[in-house]
């Protein structure tokens, strides 16, 4: 199994704390993502969830859902139980273009971080990423950016020193502004 996927499991970790924090009255407030207010970012997290599980099991890529149902818990566990199993880290993912299932798994663990901390900073509430999961993020995504940016999955780079933190480099790389408030 891949090292990533201890990595995976404390993002969804932190991220379901926020998740579960966020309060109705909060679903209307603005985000990073700047296409997404809180109650839109939350419906896509949930579906982000569920089409890394799909797309681990070797199944199909699960087209946007439409309506917040508040079960992103419970959808990033059965994300995760699917990357349990040896075989969501072997060969090649059809669904995703065939990229390597182990690069999928990474684009699972950006998205796990880059939302939770949308979320976070929408929110008011706390986030914390460890430093091996931003240092990982920031190497994985220098890579994946000109792709990410041309599907539409990055925004243009934001600027940020070469001594900030691995959060915020990991932040700029994808164009998030680290010093974002609502």
């Amino acid at each position: 199994m891949n090292e990533i996927l201890p990595l995976m499991k404390g993002a969804a970790a932190r991220t379901t704390e926020v998740v579960r924090a966020i309060g109705d009255d909060q679903l209307g407030l603005p985000t990073p993502c700047s296409d997404f207010d809180v109650k839109a970012l939350l419906n896509h997290l949930e579906w982000v969830a569920s089409l890394f599980e799909s797309v681990a099991a070797g199944g199909p890529f699960v087209p946007p859902k439409q309506d917040y149902t508040g079960d992103f818990p419970e959808r990033v566990e059965r994300m995760l139980a699917v990357y349990e199993r040896p075989e969501a880290w072997q060969g090649v993912s059809e669904a995703m273009r065939g990229l390597p299932r182990s690069v999928v798994a990474n684009m699972a663990l950006t998205d796990l971080v880059a939302h939770g901390w949308d979320l976070s900073r929408a929110t008011g509430l706390d986030y914390e990423v460890d430093d091996e999961t931003a240092t990982t993020l920031v190497a994985f995504c220098a890579q994946m950016a000109p792709m990410g940016r041309e599907r539409g999955a990055f925004g243009a780079e934001v600027s940020v020193p070469d001594d900030a933190p691995a959060l915020d480099r990991f932040l700029g790389i994808i164009g998030r502004d680290p010093a974002w408030k609502p």
